[in-house]
């Protein structure tokens, strides 16, 4: 790889974080939580749940994530409407699910998680899926109105989208003793 291919990756993977970053924290816990419970990378009820409720959210996103493996591989490869339907159909139940969790306030944070969730792949039916889920009448009025404004027109009519894979993938971090370290 050469050093200007290296400079561009990390400048993406910058622009990643810093758009981790500009999340609120409940968006940011949500979105850890949602990639420890869609990758199966940790134990999400011990490390995410705080009291039953919570509990009971991660188990009913277990269930809703086990379609993701399906979901990955049927990401349509053309805009062929025969190949829609198996992607999309669970697509949009899992996205209704999680901003039904009211921690997904924006498109943006959104698109975050599901490009890490699905892959570059899935980018062009991204924008459909959230569009979708976000007026289903699940959610409150109120809510559907600010989901759906916040999609910008720009990735609402993208003419195309990156094939560049994610490479940030936040992770719960343990908070460090800070006094125990200054002995």
């Amino acid at each position: 790889m050469g050093a200007s291919s290296k400079l561009a990756e990390g400048a993406s993977t910058l622009n990643e974080l810093k758009e981790f970053a500009s999340f609120d924290k409940g968006t940011q816990r949500y979105i850890r939580r949602s990639l420890d419970v869609g990758f199966q990378r940790a134990d999400a009820i011990g490390i995410w749940s705080r009291d039953s409720v919570e509990a009971a959210s991660i188990k009913a996103q277990t269930r809703v994530y086990q379609r993701l493996d399906h979901v990955r591989s049927q990401v349509p490869d053309d805009s062929g409407l025969d190949h829609v339907e198996p992607f999309m159909a669970p697509l949009v139940t899992m996205s209704a699910f999680d901003l039904g969790q009211d921690r997904l306030s924006s498109f943006p944070a959104y698109r975050f998680l599901y490009e890490r969730l699905i892959g570059a792949a899935a980018r062009p039916w991204l924008p459909g899926a959230f569009c979708a889920a976000a007026a289903l009448p699940h959610l409150h009025p109120e809510k559907r109105r600010l989901l759906l404004q916040s999609i910008s027109e720009a990735a609402a009519t993208a003419p195309g989208w990156s094939n560049r894979e994610p490479a940030f993938y936040p992770e719960w971090v343990d908070k460090v003793d800070v006094e125990g370290l200054a002995h």
